[in-house]
């Protein structure tokens, strides 16, 4: 559409009809029928109320069909109306409150004055059927009635609020008093004041009714029907009753009238259509007109401007004069006294009504001047752009902002079309905006007549005078047959909101999609796939993590660490393909989501492919870094579906790859792992495992068990160790392999790690109690308790030792923790630091395990420990296999070299016993001595003080054994620099009965988890 062709909608070209759709919306009015529509009107009174005065003037005229009845309505029916009005004025006037009360009381009053005349005629009339006396109290009543009802008017009126309005006021009053005295005093007036002989009072009285009735009616004029009361139809139609009664004393005032006049008359029918008027005035259906404000009078209304009723009010009684004069003029009567001074006070008073007229004249100009100059500042000096726009589009005024925002000069674009400034794909939008607006404001002053209309808001593209496109919020409203736009640039307020929306859904260090873009992009994925039926094959997410960035970042800083993940962004966005999504979840963890017709084969390419991308040397500040990555893959499940959920589906989806990353992780590092369901099982195990733990350890499931350690060279017991059982639901104590595996890991493994040291240093604290020293009484022992390497290196395990001392009272060297065979070298230093600790309270420190597992043995060099254990993996076959013989030998050996104490596990046969006496083996526990015992039985092990050594078969060795290690005193040249005596700093292991003769059962039972039964106590 061209520019010349383009019409805003709503408004359109002279004479041509306009259909707007948007008005569709508005519901159109249930149909009623005429009679029930006048039923459920407000103006049904007044129907009744015209219906009434008609048939009263018909009767009228028809003289009621006899003299009795006409006299009758000409008196009590006027009575009867006239009471109506005062009872009606009278109640309205006690029920409303305000301003306006005493107004309608007096109302009331002066119309029951009227009532009770009428009464007063007709029973002079009816009943004592004598005519009217002069002087009755009729003719005093009727004379009441113009001064309550002239109080009334003044009540009621909207006063002038300047000097000069109550001036213009008290002129207009008197020309227009003025001037229908003139005309009255020239057509009966003077005729009347010449045909009374009688007494002055009688004159009065006579001239009273015309006058009052002058000076009600120019204060009606003079006051043009305005009021403060809110409901202006009430006072109108009280204007208009007195109007209609005083017409009617007029005409009733004239001689030929007034001689022949007999009650029942025409004139009577407009004396009781007063009545009934000023009955219903105050009951008349409300409307008000719409308080005329300005915008900056803060809600006070303006100056009045004069209205042309007004205007023209003076000139038609100086017209009322002149036909006064002029009447007696051509009557060729004498120019009376009277009229002559009436009528010069009439020209005076327009004389002086003309020059107050200009002088306010020349104050309102004044003041328009004011305010059209403030209200140009205010536009022209405003930072937004205001345009008024014509019925055709065309721009009829663009306020001088248009240059600082638009560019543009303002008189350049008055004339040009409106929608030419507007981005072409915001054209339609605007006027779907617009005719929206206007269907709305239309329903709105339907609905409500005289309310503010309502304004809608409209964002465009505007083109500026550099040629670039601004982003322009407009607020639209009617302006007389086009609209009124006030604009502002809001592009950097737009700028602003998509660089949020950006940095909502980026990540701000890579600008690579965040986790919240990511997870949108495969749910829509999904959801495109269920949608065209098929079943997310072509989908797969993988998870890249990298290996070895911590050590960047501990060694290099963060700031090489961030560098570093900004150039490993950039090699993943090139090596994967254009549709892809590439994404940075935080820290060091990536994630790629692949779409598309490719195989697992080809996805599997890929992600090797990134690994060599992410694995190749970074240069970063002339230093070479290294670092590798595990991916994790997994496929969209085919067996979902187009039924599946996105949401669920994603999630899933993303799960399954973070658990396929950490099994790379988990298997070496370095390499691209596949999802299996096994895993799932596998993570669901380890979490029930985890529960059962967390729940065993809260609930008392776990009870501890203590297997005696024995030195080889006197038998004696030098100290137990605790270990922990899971007590089944038939009370078989279990010795949960899976399960207690579970333990390495998570929070329930620290909690079942801290429920270890408290139970089992109250249970030493306990044997230490007992009553009596005597060869009956357990001997207090070194109780060991063993921990992994993360155990002993989380946070707050220290603590727990060091407080479970402290509150038992048992004495620190009465305590052993055993670490758990040698952890990974990443720990090495923490673990050092824990073992030093611990020394630092007087904990011994030993090394379990020794033989099986990592570990080098620079750590082991490094790490304060009072002694190591050999694992049961070097014992099992020492008998037999001179191999382990040999292996086992070195490692004690090297153990007293490092000045530690020496002990081993799992010795179940005599001749292990023997082997390890002869290889110089201090300690030993196991089924050749004793299994995990309860407390009773430990007790009475303990009070035995020992066990039997095994008698040596065959001939000694050549080379006599090691001395044993018992009794020994060492200086530790180690970490803590403190000189140990260890005559049965006690090892632990898991063995045997009480009795040396039994042997634990080899091989699992069966139980749910390839659980060892160990029958109870």
């Amino acid at each position: 559409m061209s520019s010349t062709e383009t019409v805003l909608p709503g408004t359109g070209r002279p004479g041509t009809p306009h259909t707007d759709t948007s008005a569709a919306d508005v519901p159109a009015p249930a149909r009623r029928s005429p009679l029930r529509r006048l039923r459920d009107s407000r103006a049904l009174p007044g129907f009744v109320l015209g219906g009434l005065c008609l048939a009263y003037a018909a009767g009228a005229a028809a003289g009621w069909g006899s003299r009795q009845l006409s006299a009758f309505m000409g008196d009590f029916g006027l009575a009867a109306a006239a009471l109506a009005a005062a009872l009606s004025c009278l109640v309205y006037g006690c029920t409303v409150g305000g301003h306006a009360r005493p107004a309608w009381l007096l109302f009331g009053l002066s119309s029951l004055m009227v009532a009770f005349g009428n009464g007063t005629w007709g029973w002079y009339e009816l009943v004592v059927r004598i005519p009217l006396p002069r002087g009755s109290l009729a003719e005093y009543a009727f004379l009441l009635f113009a001064p309550l009802a002239i109080t009334g008017v003044l009540v009621l009126a909207q006063h002038p609020r300047t000097a000069a309005g109550w001036l213009c006021l008290m002129l207009d009053g008197w020309l227009i008093a003025g001037s229908l005295f003139t005309l009255s005093w020239s057509l009966a007036l003077g005729r009347i004041a010449a045909g009374e002989d009688g007494s002055p009072l009688r004159l009065a009285l006579n001239l009273a009714y015309p006058v009052l009735d002058i000076l009600l009616v120019s204060l009606v004029v003079g006051l043009r029907f305005g009021g403060r009361d809110g409901n202006r139809a009430a006072v109108h139609t009280a204007m208009l009753a007195l109007a209609v009664t005083v017409t009617c004393d007029a005409l009733f005032t004239s001689p030929e009238l007034h001689n022949t006049y007999h009650s029942g008359e025409l004139l009577d029918a407009g004396w009781f259509s007063g009545s009934l008027l000023l009955a219903w005035a105050p009951w008349s259906p409300r409307w008000r007109r719409p308080l005329r404000e300005h915008p900056s009078a803060g809600g006070l209304p303006h100056r009045r401007v004069a209205t042309t009723f007004s205007v023209l009010t003076p000139y038609a009684a100086a017209a009322v004069c002149t036909a006064g004069i002029l009447y007696n003029a051509l009557g060729g009567r004498e120019l009376d006294r009277v009229v002559a001074a009436a009528a010069c006070t009439v020209g005076l008073a327009l004389i002086l009504r003309q020059g107050v007229m200009l002088l306010d004249n020349l104050s309102l100009a004044q003041e328009l001047a004011h305010k059209e100059a403030h209200f140009r500042s205010l536009v022209q000096g405003s930072s937004d752009v205001i345009m008024i726009a014509g019925a055709n589009g065309v721009l009829s005024y663009v306020s001088p902002a248009a240059l600082g925002v638009y560019g543009r000069d303002p008189e350049e674009l008055v004339g040009g079309n409106l929608l030419d400034l507007v981005h072409p794909e915001d054209v339609g939008r605007v006027l779907s905006e617009v005719r929206r607006y206007l269907a709305r404001a239309r329903l709105a002053s339907h609905r409500s007549p005289g309310t503010a209309e309502p304004s809608a808001r409209v964002e465009c593209r505007i083109s500026s005078g550099a040629g670039e496109w601004l982003h322009v919020e407009s607020t639209v409203s009617r302006h007389r047959d086009g609209l009124l736009l006030n604009s502002r640039d809001v592009t950097e307020r737009v700028m602003l909101q998509a660089q949020l929306q950006h940095n909502a859904f980026h990540d701000p260090l890579t600008d690579l999609p965040n986790r919240a873009l990511f997870t949108q992009r495969l749910r829509a994925a999904l959801g495109s796939r269920g949608q065209q039926g098929e079943t997310g094959a072509g989908i797969a997410v993988l998870f890249l993590d990298l290996d070895g960035f911590k050590a960047v970042n501990d060694t290099a800083g963060h700031q090489v660490g961030d560098e570093l993940l900004v150039q490993a962004a950039r090699r993943l966005q090139g090596a994967v393909r254009c549709g892809d999504t590439v994404a940075r979840f935080g820290g060091d963890e990536f994630a790629a989501l692949v779409c598309g017709p490719l195989g697992r084969l080809q996805v599997q390419e890929l992600a090797e492919r990134l690994r060599l991308a992410l694995s190749e040397p970074y240069w970063i500040g002339g230093a070479e870094l290294g670092v590798a990555a595990s991916i994790g893959i997994a496929f969209g499940s085919p067996e979902r579906g187009p039924a599946a959920d996105p949401r669920v589906a994603a999630d899933e989806l993303m799960r399954n790859a973070d658990l396929a990353m950490y099994r790379a992780k988990s298997e070496g590092k370095g390499r691209v792992v596949l999802y299996t369901p096994a895993m799932r099982a596998d993570l669901e195990r380890r979490t029930e495992l985890e529960e059962r733990l967390r729940l065993a350890v809260r609930e008392g499931g776990f009870t501890l068990l203590h297997q005696p350690v024995v030195d080889l060279g006197s038998g004696a017991v030098t100290g137990v160790e605790a270990q922990a059982r899971w007590r089944s639901v038939g009370g078989l104590l279990l010795t949960p392999a899976e399960f207690l595996r579970s333990t390495e890991h998570g929070d329930a493994a620290t909690r079942f790690s801290r429920w270890l040291v408290l139970e089992a240093v109250s249970a030493a604290v306990e044997r230490r109690g007992l009553p009596g020293r005597g060869r009956g009484a357990p001997v207090p022992v070194p109780v060991a308790v063993r921990l992994s390497v993360e155990r002993l290196c989380s946070p707050g395990l220290y603590e727990t030792v060091a407080a479970a001392l402290r509150d038992s009272g048992l004495p620190a060297d009465e305590l052993v923790i055993e670490v758990a065979r040698m952890g990974p070298d990443s720990l090495a230093d923490e673990l050092g630091r824990r073992l030093s600790a611990l020394r630092g309270l007087g904990v011994s420190t030993w090394l379990a395990g020794y033989g099986a597992g990592g570990g080098s043995l620079g750590a082991l060099a490094r790490l304060p420990l009072d002694g190591l254990k050999l694992d049961r993996t070097l014992v099992q076959e020492l008998g037999e296999s001179p191999l382990s013989r040999t292996l086992a030998g070195h490692a004690l050996r090297l153990g007293r070299d490092l000045g530690m104490a020496t002990a081993a596990e799992g010795v179940d046969l005599p001749r292990q016993v023997s082997a390890l006496q002869e290889l110089g083996c201090g300690q030993a526990q196991g089924s050749a001595f004793a299994p995990p015992l309860d407390e009773p039985r430990l007790r009475r092990a303990l009070a035995h003080r020992g066990y039997p050594l095994p008698v040596q078969a065959g001939p000694l060795p050549a080379r006599r054994p090691y001395p044993p290690a018992t009794g020994s005193t060492r200086t530790s040249g180690r970490t803590g620099g403190r000189t140990d005596v260890t005559p049965g700093r006690g090892a632990h292991h898991e063995g045997g009965s009480d009795l040396p003769e039994r042997r634990a059962a080899t091989g699992p039972s069966g139980g749910p988890h390839g659980e060892t039964v160990v029958p109870p106590a």
